[in-house]
């Protein structure tokens, strides 16, 4: 599916995971530029038209469930033949996993992760959805140690009268009693697998287990839990009577909703007193069959220490008649039972008959659920580890055809190797079904965080991108910010990505340039308070004569036009026009006496001789 674009917006990048029912892709979203995860069906369900009603229906209802504890679904659609639905991308690990690495975890995290799928499951009930498939699988644990719940895509709304398919049935370690009866379920069905869940979670097993899922789903009618501190005595008793309660084989004996069971499980985590009774001990032979129950008066009793085997009575079970101090035992077997009073033969009949209709019954559900098209029916090969060529070979001889090929990254393969297969080895097929592979193209993609580069330069932000793996995309925008700093990027800082991703982020080149008003032609003083008021600084300068523009006022400007806030614009201050210039003095040649030369002035009265 490389360089598959969905619904015109979602670019399919590499496969995350698979399951019955669908492949999960990492995939990005080219308008919103994101990563998202896609849950593409598998191509048979395409062209059966009840199972696209029933996509359409829940994808529609599963995008209504907004909850903190939830997988965010963005997005459904059909492309083609394809039905595809769009979720939050998350990293994490699922609960599954982190059972089977660490065993049993502490009790305080065990009610928190049961307090917090309550939080899910409530918002569900209150939209009337039944998950029908809380399972460890279904649970992913984030990197801070929250929870998100999965897969309400495959739940139905309670009232919904469309046909189940086996992905209904949900997992058999973690089926209420009356969904392996198919029976009608109700919140009290979650609360019953959510109880397996925590019970899990504290023990790190199962409470039920067996050879197939024909088994499991019949001791899940028929059998009582060992209590939990039996196998971790670090359990105590109030976190195990939450956890057995939410297990009662009865529905009505249950917590009749997630926001009841979250009450309780938080004032245990408060250190409060937990008002929850003691759990069965005692269990009715036709309520536990629930196919014709009503003249069946047998019980079958759980000592204190001990596991009570309730079977049907044409498989062999060991069968007492529950008593107000029965406490006294014979070992032997699973667990230890009270010896079996003498019944009529004719009730021993009509419970053999009642328990082989109850067993007939599930095993006609399941099986009815569970093997499919029909034909005969064998499990798919292992092809990890081989190369196309080998796995082409080895399907022919089972008459399978190989499906889609993808590629993916893996540090457990080599390149050209299968990292991963569907349906898995084991699974069941019939002879002409197609296997979808994976063939390793590299080693897995580490992760990495982002880092902030907010107020950092340029040259800084460089830095610190390539000290993280990551490459920059530096785009500069006019900002409030200061200039020549990061103001922006994405991905967020925080974030993971894949090593080698890019990290845009925005430089600032200064807030964007403002017009400049033009004053010429005004006073000073008023050319001054114009321009103040824009934003702008003002340089005064003498701008010399002018024979146009009056003393004092301004006779021209720099600059003019646009400008940023704060530059500074010089105004040009005229002196007025040029004076005129003052007429010189006359200078003449020569000059001139006022008398004659030649007539010599002897003074009055002067005489000669």
């Amino acid at each position: 599916m490389q360089q598959q674009v969905l619904g015109g917006r979602y670019l399919i990048k590499d496969k995350v995971g698979s399951g019955g029912m669908a492949t999960v892709y990492r995939a990005q979203d080219q308008v919103l530029d994101r990563t998202v995860a896609i849950k593409i069906m598998l191509p048979q369900y395409a062209a059966d038209a009840t199972f696209a009603a029933r996509f359409k229906q829940e994808a529609q209802a599963a995008a209504g469930l907004q909850s903190p504890y939830i997988v965010g679904i963005y997005d459904w659609g059909k492309d083609g033949d394809t039905y595809y639905i769009v979720m939050e991308y998350l990293r994490g690990t699922d609960l599954k996993s982190g059972i089977r690495s660490h065993g049993a975890l502490d009790p305080k995290k065990v009610a928190q992760i049961g307090s917090q799928i309550c939080g899910a499951l409530s918002v569900a009930h209150k939209h009337e959805i039944i998950h029908r498939d809380i399972k460890p699988q279904n649970i992913m644990v984030l990197p801070d140690g929250n929870i998100k719940v999965m897969d309400f895509g495959i739940a139905r709304a309670k009232n919904s009268h469309l046909t189940q398919d086996n992905n209904v049935l949900g997992t058999a370690h973690y089926v209420s009693p009356e969904q392996a009866r198919g029976q009608e379920l109700g919140p009290t069905s979650d609360i019953y697998s959510l109880g397996v869940v925590m019970y899990e979670c504290a023990t790190g097993q199962v409470p039920f287990d067996g050879e197939d899922a024909i088994s499991v789903a019949v001791k899940q009618m028929n059998e009582l839990p060992v209590p939990p501190s039996q196998l971790n005595p670090a359990i105590d008793a109030n976190l195990e009577r939450i956890i057995l309660r939410c297990m009662e084989k009865d529905p009505a004996n249950r917590f009749q909703s997630a926001d009841e069971l979250r009450q309780a499980l938080n004032a245990y985590l408060a250190g409060r007193q937990v008002d929850v009774p003691e759990p069965t001990r005692v269990l009715a032979a036709g309520a536990i069959g629930g196919v014709g129950g009503a003249g069946a008066t047998e019980t079958r009793v759980m000592t204190d220490k001990t596991q009570a085997m309730a079977r049907p009575a044409d498989l062999g079970a060991t069968t007492v008649r529950g008593g107000a101090g029965g406490r006294s035992s014979v070992s032997g077997g699973q667990g230890s039972y009270e010896p079996e009073p003498k019944r009529g033969r004719g009730a021993k009949i009509a419970a053999a008959i009642i328990g082989a209709i109850a067993v007939i019954g599930v095993i006609a559900f399941i099986a009815m659920n569970a093997l499919g098209a029909g034909g005969e029916e064998f499990p798919a090969p292992n092809l990890l580890g081989m190369t196309q060529q080998q796995a082409e070979d080895e399907l022919e001889k089972y008459g399978l055809e190989l499906g889609n090929i993808d590629p993916g990254y893996s540090d457990d393969y080599e390149v050209g190797e299968i990292m991963d297969q569907t349906p898995g080895e084991g699974r069941s097929v019939h002879k002409g079904d197609k296997i979808d592979i994976t063939i390793v193209r590299g080693p897995e993609t580490k992760t990495t965080t982002v880092p902030s580069l907010s107020g950092c330069t340029q040259e800084e932000a460089e830095q610190l991108l390539k000290e993280a793996g990551l490459t920059g995309h530096p785009v500069t925008e006019a900002n409030d910010a200061e200039e020549g700093k990061v103001f922006d990027q994405n991905p967020a800082a925080g974030e993971e990505v894949d090593e080698g991703s890019t990290v845009t982020y925005k430089v600032s080149t200064g807030p964007d340039a403002e017009n400049i008003p033009g004053v010429v032609g005004y006073t000073e003083a008023e050319a001054t308070n114009m321009l103040s008021e824009a934003g702008f600084s003002v340089n005064p300068v003498s701008g010399g004569y002018s024979s146009r523009y009056a003393a004092g006022y301004v006779m021209s400007q720099d600059p003019t036009g646009q400008a940023k806030p704060g530059s500074t614009v010089t105004i040009y201050i005229s002196e007025g026009p040029e004076p005129e210039p003052e007429p010189e003095p006359d200078t003449p040649d020569s000059p001139t006496s006022p008398t004659s030369p030649e007539s010599p002035t002897t003074g009055e009265g002067e005489e000669t001789s």
